[in-house]
């Protein structure tokens, strides 16, 4: 008899414009509700900034300019989604911003389609799979895929020059936060 391989059939839920989408919940470490993000300079328009998580830097990237939709105004159900992506044999924090989280759900593996083929010219090797939930239909990310290489590389170099005197803004303007 073969090892039978475990996965995980949970997913969080988030909106972005009209669209839903899912994560592995094993992936997901906590979701905050939106803060301040202090803006890194020089870096690419997805990446929003960071934010002090219990001493650590990490960074946030704005998953609807990631994915090449159209910014949106942030609102009282905008939230940081912090999840681990894993980069070689590292595992990176960030912070990933949705319009709404909605819930965690279970989807059975046979309730999950492939992704869809959209011709060669666009790469939809960050979609895990097409779950679908009552009569709608959740984009599955794979978190590992929907930063290339490169983009990880720019967020690992942001976070890491971020000077000293920055760190201690976002300390303090995280502990501002947390009082109002």
């Amino acid at each position: 008899m073969g090892d039978i391989i475990t996965q995980s059939n949970q997913y969080l839920t988030f909106k972005l414009g009209q669209e839903n989408f899912a994560l592995d919940i094993s992936r997901v470490r906590e979701v905050l509700d939106y803060i301040h993000i202090t803006k890194v300079p020089r870096t690419p328009d997805f990446m929003l900034g960071v934010i002090n998580l219990r001493g650590n830097v990490v960074p946030v990237v704005d998953l609807r300019l990631n994915l090449g939709m159209e910014p949106e105004e942030r609102t009282v159900n905008t939230c940081i989604v912090i999840v681990e992506i894993q980069v070689g044999a590292d595992v990176l924090q960030i912070g990933a911003l949705a319009d709404s989280v909605q819930e965690v759900v279970d989807i059975e593996s046979d309730n999950i389609s492939p992704p869809p083929k959209l011709g060669i010219k666009l790469n939809t090797e960050f979609i895990k799979g097409m779950g679908k939930r009552n009569d709608t239909f959740l984009i599955i990310l794979d978190m590992d895929k929907v930063l290339t290489a490169q983009e990880i590389e720019q967020v690992e170099n942001a976070t890491s020059i971020v000077p000293t005197d920055v760190l201690e803004e976002i300390s303090s303007n995280s502990q501002t936060n947390s009082h109002a």
